[in-house]
């Protein structure tokens, strides 16, 4: 007995919500997969926030009609299948699946939809060499300590350049007042001299 208006309409409702959270969808034939096996394949998607859902291609159909980002998995509706709704670590969810076909060898990867464009299957595949979402913030931590690094060390040497730099300002400022006083040393001696003469003309000319 095929399935009520009402329930395919929940259906068709519950794709479009679950593509609007979506980055990437794939889509797979699941011919020969048992239930305990596509709840093996719901389980190992679901710590990299995707999901896995069996529907039929008419309702998925339906789902991205007029939906330029996700029309274009029209294409890859054929046969039976099941869609994979990567919705944050897009390369940690494309692993679990391959992880999931090495033991199953059950599955056949026909391609996917990422930013209205279908990939093929070697295209969904690259996309399982970038970085996971920790992996990417463990880099960015990186990167800021080793910027909060570099700027602690240089605010750490400034004082030092600062108190080389005066000292040095000092020993220059200090040699040339030494330099300076010598000139004036001489007048002052001449001044003495002269005023040490003085009384002595007098008293020849006072004798005399």
């Amino acid at each position: 007995m095929g399935k009520s208006l009402a329930v395919k309409n929940e259906i068709i409702a519950d794709l479009k919500q679950t593509l609007s959270e979506s980055q990437l969808v794939i889509a797979i034939d699941y011919t020969g997969l048992t239930v305990a096996e596509i709840t093996d394949l719901r389980r190992r998607l679901r710590p990299k926030g995707s999901s896995c859902q069996v529907a039929k291609n008419t309702l998925m159909r339906i789902a991205v009609e007029g939906n330029e980002t996700w029309q274009p998995i029209q294409q890859l509706l054929t046969g039976t299948s099941a869609f994979l709704f990567v919705q944050e670590d897009i390369g940690g969810a494309i692993k679990a699946y391959q992880e999931f076909q090495k033991v199953s060898k059950k599955t056949e990867l026909r391609g996917g939809v990422m930013e209205g464009r279908v990939l093929k299957e070697a295209d969904v595949k690259a996309l399982a060499d970038l970085p996971s979402k920790e992996q990417l913030m463990a880099q960015i931590a990186g990167a800021i300590n080793g910027v909060a690094t570099k700027l602690a060390v240089g605010i750490n040497q400034v004082p030092t350049s600062i108190a080389r730099g005066l000292k040095a300002y000092a020993e220059k400022d200090g040699d040339s007042a030494e330099v300076e006083a010598q000139p004036e040393a001489e007048p002052q001696a001449e001044a003495a001299v002269e005023a040490q003469a003085q009384p002595e003309a007098e008293a020849e000319s006072t004798s005399a």
